[in-house]
């Protein structure tokens, strides 16, 4: 089910479809993560049912016992006393989705699929923000075109 929960004035939180059609996407995890939430899901199972509460497939990952989805706020407080209480030096929540595509960039995935994986309408908005991640480029590609020309050479002999 793709959703998204957003705060608006007056009403509180609401669950509405991701505002574009880039929002509506998927995002392949790994299987470590895909194992996390799975045993997430699964522990919240026991712990509803032990309560006597129904148990919902649809539920929200990071809910409160009845259902109702934690405030996103609450999250980002959360993750910044965890950062805190680690000793971890400051980092907003959002600074880990550049980090993501910074490292994917700069371990060679493809823009275009970095680009998908952050809903961006084209792979130009990746470029433009995260170019300065990919300083050898160019250097790259001038020699990729030398590997490639020499290897021509020896064919046409």
């Amino acid at each position: 089910m793709r959703q998204s929960i957003v705060r608006i004035t007056g009403e509180g939180l609401k669950v509405v479809v991701p505002k574009t059609a880039k929002s509506q996407r998927l995002v392949t995890l790994p299987s470590s993560v895909v194992a996390l939430l799975s045993a997430l899901k699964a522990t919240q199972k026991d712990v509803l049912e032990s309560l006597g509460i129904p148990w919902n497939e649809c539920r929200f990952v990071l809910s409160h016992a009845d259902g109702i989805p934690f405030h996103p706020d609450t999250v980002t407080h959360s993750f910044a006393r965890i950062r805190r209480e680690a000793g971890l030096p400051h980092v907003r929540l959002h600074d880990l989705r550049h980090s993501h595509a910074s490292l994917m960039l700069a371990a060679g995935v493809h823009p275009k699929i970095v680009s998908e994986r952050l809903g961006h309408s084209s792979v130009m908005i990746t470029m433009d923000v995260y170019s300065h991640v990919l300083p050898g480029l160019q250097e790259a590609a001038a020699e990729a075109f030398e590997r490639l020309m020499s290897m021509e050479e020896q064919y046409s002999r």
